[in-house]
């Protein structure tokens, strides 16, 4: 497998992949996650079997099983004093059956060359059993997004629903994964029924029951939950994916079962979503988690120092050490774990106490200059109808006075300038106007400013405005 697929591919599905017993004619593989059996089943099923008939010809059948659930008909069991390894159990060669014990068993029927129970029909995307309430940090950026997670995660049942769907936005590193992990464990805990996916996810299980022909019961499944849980949903892609989604949106919404999703930004402005899922995630209540404050930052820092001091004693980081990385790292909680560790491997190599001059330089690739206000269309559209004295409804309408012609155009003009939108993009935002609208009023404006010092000076004075 390794000669015909390459060293990556095979590194990345398939190294994992051990032998725990064979069986008659029936072989027993493991692998370590859920994940990587859907996947091996779905890519590689028909690749196995001949290969390992090659080498054992008595094998007609494959099963893979969790090594954490080995099926017991398959692998024996042994104590853990028997030198086993931590977390799995130890596989041994079951004995093969007597020729009565053959006689007297019931037909086996015909199986495909990997047995997939029906309970994994929907399998979720795995949690990080350390992304939980009791390990998040609580600042004002995150007050609100926190409090109506709570909410939700211990809500009594039957309790009815105040906000559904749960919308949390926020850039990469402020705890989205966290807060809608913390979700999935405490409600798990609680004995609800909870499915925690990435759209990633969401997609390969659509896909997969799709092919396998099983898409009525991963739909009936996904329906008969109490919380679903998707992150990242701004991956979701695919006209079919999302009109499925959208249809699991609506049924659990009417059934009175809770969603909870997340993204990186607003659902208005994921331009790649289908306009029925960005209402339907904008019907609920949209939280934003923002940026980390210094208070928080100070916290988060604080309690990493102290998770690195507990398996390393002798690691201290004095308090203005603390205050000096927390004002020099104001991005995101990833790059406050980066600092830590370049903390303590520091402290490591040198054995010598940590102080803001080492600090500097050991954090130095991690400081960041801050990156340029995103401008948002609608903001642009909002700030030019009040400076014209027109309203926003005025430039998005289809009237043609000048009054509302010259607005339009130069908010046509700053989208084009200031956003990454493209112009069909732009047009869209603009009450649905072709492209080359779009592109007639950026020229126009263009010469306008390059001949017209008045308006050359609105223009620039809007600019500063907006990013501000």
């Amino acid at each position: 497998m390794r000669a015909e697929l390459g060293e990556d591919v095979f590194a990345a599905w398939l190294k994992c992949l051990e032998l725990e017993s064979l069986t008659g004619k029936d072989a027993c593989l493991s692998v370590p996650t859920k994940f990587l059996k859907s996947w091996i089943v779905s890519h590689y099923a028909d690749k196995l079997l001949p290969m390992l008939a090659a080498e054992f010809p008595t094998i007609k059948r494959i099963s893979l099983v969790i090594r954490s659930s080995a099926r017991p008909a398959l692998a024996l069991a042994v104590p853990a004093s028997s030198g086993s390894p931590p977390g799995r159990a130890a596989a041994a060669l079951a004995p093969a059956p007597t020729a009565s014990q053959a006689a007297a068993a019931p037909p086996v029927a015909k199986r495909p060359a990997f047995a997939q129970p029906d309970d994994e029909t929907l399998a979720g995307s795995p949690l990080d059993r350390r992304l939980t309430f009791a390990n998040f940090l609580v600042g004002a950026s995150n007050q609100l997004a926190h409090a109506q997670a709570l909410r939700i995660a211990h809500a009594a049942p039957g309790e009815a629903l105040l906000y559904n769907p749960l919308y949390v936005h926020a850039s990469v590193g402020l705890g989205k994964t966290h807060l809608l992990q913390a979700i999935a464990h405490a409600a798990a805990s609680e004995r609800r029924r909870v499915v925690y996916l990435t759209a990633e996810r969401f997609m390969y299980g659509f896909v997969s029951a799709l092919k396998a022909q099983t898409a009525l019961a991963f739909k009936e499944k996904l329906r008969a939950i109490d919380i679903l849980v998707i992150d990242d949903i701004q991956f979701l892609q695919g006209k079919s994916i999302q009109q499925e989604f959208c249809h699991t949106l609506n049924a659990l919404i009417d059934s009175g079962r809770q969603i909870v999703t997340a993204a990186d930004r607003p659902a208005g402005d994921l331009e790649s979503l289908d306009e029925r899922v960005r209402s339907r995630l904008a019907g609920g209540l949209s939280v934003e988690i923002g940026a980390l404050d210094d208070e928080l930052r100070v916290k988060i820092l604080e309690a990493r120092i102290a998770a690195a001091k507990a398996i390393h004693p002798g690691f201290d980081v004095p308090a203005p050490v603390v205050t000096y990385v927390a004002s020099v790292i104001r991005t995101n909680g990833r790059d406050l774990d980066g600092a830590v560790n370049r903390l303590l491997a520091h402290a490591s190599l040198n054995s010598t106490p940590i102080s803001v001059e080492t600090a500097e330089g050991a954090i130095r690739d991690l400081v960041r200059t801050p990156e340029p206000k995103r401008v948002k269309i609608e903001d642009i559209q909002k700030l030019v109808a009040t400076h014209f004295n027109v309203s926003r409804a005025d430039i998005l309408s289809s009237r043609r006075t000048a009054s509302v012609v010259r607005p339009r155009m130069v908010a046509m003009f700053l989208s084009k300038v200031l956003t990454p939108r493209s112009l069909p993009e732009i047009g869209r935002r603009f009450g649905g106007r072709d492209h080359t609208t779009v592109l007639h009023a950026v020229r126009k404006i263009a010469g306008l400013v390059a001949s017209d010092p008045a308006l050359s000076e609105e223009i620039e004075l809007l600019k500063r405005m907006l990013l501000e």
